[in-house]
This record gives C-alpha cells, sequence and structure tokens, in this order.
C-alpha cells in the first residue's frame, strides 16, 4: 500500500500527502494552488463553471480526454491520472490555446464567469472527436450554463475551433505525458487515513472484498455524481470510503450473441455508443441521462447500487430481463435485477457484498425494445416518469411483455396487472387499453416537485399507448428527435 496521491499536472507528477479525502478537486485548485479559473456555481454538478479534465491512458498507448465536475470530484479521485486546468492550455509564451481563441473571435464571453468551465469542455471534444456537428456540440455543451450570451455564439466558436483542426501543445507531448501515466498504473493500492477519515483505493476485486469485509459500513464510491453531494450539499462526513475506480475488470463491457455484460466501473460515456448501438432507445436514454460531465464520470452500476426510485437505468433493464451479480469475499450471487429493489432506499445486498456487474439479453429479431424518458427539461433532468417496455410476438398475439417504470413507487417497478392483462392477446389497440386501466391497480404514484400523481399514472398508461402506436404504425411522428453522435443512427425520445 501507499499512502500518496500520484497524478499528472504540468506535464510532471506530482504527490500529495496528509490530505482530507473527501476534499473536492475544486476546493484544493482554488483554496490551496490558487487555481481559481476553475469556478464554483452550483457546487452539484450541474452548471459546468467547475469543468476541467482528466486524462487516463488507454491500451493503445494514447490519452483519453475527459471533462468532469471538480466540485463534486474527490481529490483522491485524481490519482494515476491527469489533471488539466483552464491555466495549463496558455502556451509558456503568452500564446492563447485555439480553443480560447476561437471564443474570443466569436466574442463568445460577455461576464466570463462560464467562460473556463465552456473553455475545458470544448478542450475535452477537441482531443476526442473534435466534432462541428451541432447536435454533437449540444450534446457536449448540454453540461456547460451561461446567463448572460444565449448560447449562439459559444456554439459558434465550438464550430470554429473544430473546423480549424489545429494541434496544440497537449497533442504534441501526448507520449511523453502517457509515459508518466504509465508509471503510475504500476502504483499498489492507495491507502489514505487522514482527520480519523480513510480512503482506499483497490486495483482488484479481491482487494475490495477483504477490505469490504473489514470495513463493512464503508461508503463504495465509483464517480462521485451523487456521493458528492452528500459532502458539498448534505455536508455529511464519510469516515471510510472505499473507490472502485482502479480496478480495471469492473470496467469491461463484454458483447455476445447471447449476452451484455457490464461491469459496476463502466461509465455512461464508456457504455453509450455500445449501448445504443445494440439498443438505440437505450443509447438516448443515457444521453439524456445527464451532462456530458456526469456520463464521463458516474457509473451504470452506481446507478443501479443507489437505488433510487427514479434511476434510469434501472426501468430499462429490468424491461430487457437484467440480471445483478452482487460479489463478496465469500463469493457471488446472481438475482434478477427487479429483486434487488426491496423498498425505498433499501436493496438486496448483504453486508460485505458490492455490485460486480449487470448483464441482459443481446437484441434478437423477436423481441422490440423501447424506453422513454419524461422530464421538465429535456435534457439534463431527473425523471418525472421513465418506462421501458419489452415485447414479444407470436404473431399478433403477445407471447412476453415486460412492462417497467421508474417514478412510479419507492422503487423501479413492473406492471404486473398490465403485463397480465396483455399476456396471450392479441395485440390490439383494444386489448391495450385494457391493460392501460389494469395499470391503475399497479402503481399509487406519489404527488411531488416533480410531477403529480395524476400526471404520473396518465403519463405512464399513455407511454404503453405510445408504445403500442410505434409498434403498429412506424411511420408515425410519436418523438421529439435527439441524434445520437455524428456518424451514427438518428434515435429518438
Amino acid at each position: 500500500m501507499r499512502n500518496t496521491i500520484r497524478f499528472v499536472h504540468k506535464g510532471q507528477i506530482r504527490e500529495l500527502e496528509a490530505i482530507d479525502p473527501t476534499q473536492t478537486v475544486l476546493n484544493f485548485l482554488r483554496y490551496e494552488d490558487a487555481l481559481t479559473g476553475t469556478k464554483e456555481g452550483c457546487a452539484e454538478g450541474d452548471c459546468g463553471a467547475c469543468t476541467v479534465v482528466l486524462g487516463d491512458r488507454m491500451e493503445d498507448g494514447t490519452i483519453r480526454y475527459q471533462a468532469v465536475n471538480a466540485c463534486i470530484q474527490f481529490l483522491p479521485m485524481l490519482d494515476g491520472r491527469e489533471l488539466i486546468t483552464v491555466e495549463d492550455l496558455q502556451s509558456s509564451d503568452g500564446t492563447l490555446h485555439p480553443v480560447q481563441q476561437a471564443m474570443i473571435g466569436s466574442n463568445a464571453t460577455q461576464c466570463g464567469f462560464c467562460t473556463p468551465g465552456f473553455v475545458m469542455s470544448l478542450f475535452a471534444e477537441k482531443h476526442g472527436r473534435n466534432s462541428a456537428n451541432r447536435q454533437d456540440i449540444n450534446n457536449v455543451l448540454a453540461g456547460n450554463l451561461c446567463r448572460c450570451t444565449g448560447y449562439g455564439t459559444i456554439i459558434d466558436a465550438a464550430e470554429k475551433s473544430a473546423e480549424d483542426g489545429l494541434q496544440d501543445s497537449f497533442h504534441k507531448t501526448e507520449k511523453a505525458r502517457a509515459a508518466l501515466l504509465e508509471t503510475l498504473g504500476a502504483d499498489p493500492m492507495l491507502s489514505l487515513d487522514c482527520q480519523d477519515k480513510q480512503y482506499y483505493a483497490p486495483t482488484t476485486v479481491e482487494e475490495f472484498s477483504h477490505l469490504l469485509k473489514d470495513h463493512p459500513d464503508a461508503v463504495i464510491l465509483a464517480g462521485a455524481t451523487d456521493i458528492g453531494l452528500w459532502v458539498t450539499k448534505q455536508h455529511r462526513r464519510l469516515e471510510t470510503i472505499i473507490y472502485l475506480g482502479r480496478i480495471k475488470s469492473l470496467k469491461s463491457l463484454d458483447v455476445t450473441n447471447d449476452k451484455v455484460t457490464i461491469g459496476a466501473g463502466v461509465t455512461y460515456s464508456d457504455a453509450w455508443q455500445t449501448l445504443g448501438g445494440l439498443y438505440p432507445d437505450l443509447g438516448e436514454l443515457i444521453r439524456r441521462i445527464a451532462s456530458t460531465q456526469i456520463r464521463n464520470s458516474g457509473t451504470i452500476g452506481g446507478n443501479i447500487a443507489n437505488g433510487s426510485p427514479i434511476g434510469d437505468t434501472p426501468p430499462a433493464l429490468i424491461a430487457l430481463d437484467a440480471t445483478l451479480t452482487l460479489t463478496g469475499a465469500k463469493g457471488s450471487r446472481n438475482i434478477p435485477l427487479e429483486d434487488f429493489f426491496i423498498d425505498y432506499g433499501k436493496q438486496d445486498l448483504k453486508p460485505g457484498e458490492f455490485v460486480e456487474k449487470v448483464s441482459f439479453p443481446s437484441p434478437s429479431q423477436d423481441r422490440t425494445f423501447r424506453t422513454y424518458k419524461l422530464s421538465k427539461r429535456f435534457d439534463q433532468d431527473i425523471s418525472a416518469v421513465c418506462g421501458a417496455f419489452n415485447l414479444t410476438l407470436d404473431g399478433n398475439t403477445v407471447k412476453d411483455i415486460r412492462i417497467c417504470y421508474g417514478g412510479m413507487a419507492g422503487t423501479p417497478l413492473r406492471a404486473g396487472k398490465a403485463e397480465t392483462a396483455l399476456t396471450g392477446k392479441d395485440w390490439t389497440l383494444d386489448t391495450v387499453q385494457n391493460a392501460m386501466q389494469a395499470m391503475e391497480e399497479d402503481y399509487s404514484p406519489l404527488t411531488d416537485m416533480r410531477a403529480s400523481r395524476e400526471y404520473r399514472l396518465s403519463a405512464a398508461q399513455n407511454l404503453l399507448l405510445k408504445f403500442f402506436i410505434e409498434t403498429t404504425e412506424p411511420e408515425a411522428e410519436t418523438r421529439l428527435v435527439g441524434d445520437l453522435p455524428s456518424g451514427r443512427e438518428t434515435a429518438h425520445a
């Protein structure tokens, strides 16, 4: 084990010791390093003013750069990675970065508070797809809010930056930076003990299992997109944290002819392209789950383990008949994903167990899958209702159907009465309308800030009707259109 955080910054390996494990990257930059270009706007990962970029060495020796929210990233999560802030972009001779120059050339700033966050999001895009496609740019910038400019000139700057094709110093020094990251990749497990707080970053599932056995009450940390708010908003004291981000086996995403398996450490961004290619609706659901910064950090396994009744991925995965693998020091067990959610805030997770992976069937020609999300904002918002449907027909007779909703109960919950009303019946409007009525026995939703009870029930019923229309009248216009990244098939929401 080691007790120092090691990461790359400004082209050099930096080591930190005796730090609070729950100190955020944002607070470290502003109050200890005096790098105040990174701003605090919301402290909950919504506004993007705190955006920084993290670099990870890939297996082919290149570096993948991704934008993240520094306000909800804990400082030890930098371990083994490269950190880039807006202060790092300007060349030593004073020359601005091409993204910065494009922002100036397009008059894409006003008060300037949000500008560093936009610059860092566009920097990551320039080192990624570098797309000038308008929808791609909208996706990239969905997590950066501006109260002054109205976005038009910022989008112009993004297009100009992508089209100029200019390389920067990070392109030119990538091999040297990758070599530094390779050195960090060989480091043993990180173990911090400071201010009566402990932080562990195991490198294998075996290490993880033994740590959890010794610390059964530890907080398991993946992307910090939820846990970060426990600190910044709820001011909770997290005494023991076990971070799974350095366990390579938990970051695997495997697809066979029969099954898709997603490790608990796979982020939304890592899964997006693959899952969207298999199930286009699932890809579009992931796009709408959150901003680019949140998708780069948040994991599908974390969304499941969190057990929220309004988590977006569980309804879709339950409709797909997913199986969850739970692992502990005594071994692993597999359960249907729907059985994991027992009650509000309660999951079938024994002491010392953790979510290792989730698996579900690969697409087949005899099944039709759809999922729909309803929220007040189209992008980057929490669902009022999220519905998912998986239908198998024998001719025009319903052989099997799985219907699951989030936001309708204390857990993601299947519509058992509605499924029974459909199974074995002809797939007709009359049958579907009977199932819509049966749904009133499946759910008794609550009224809250996102939707009323009446809205939720009516919306859930009408989503089933929408699914029926799409399967029987494929040319009907039933959706708002949202494009996936350029070069991909168009999906809908």
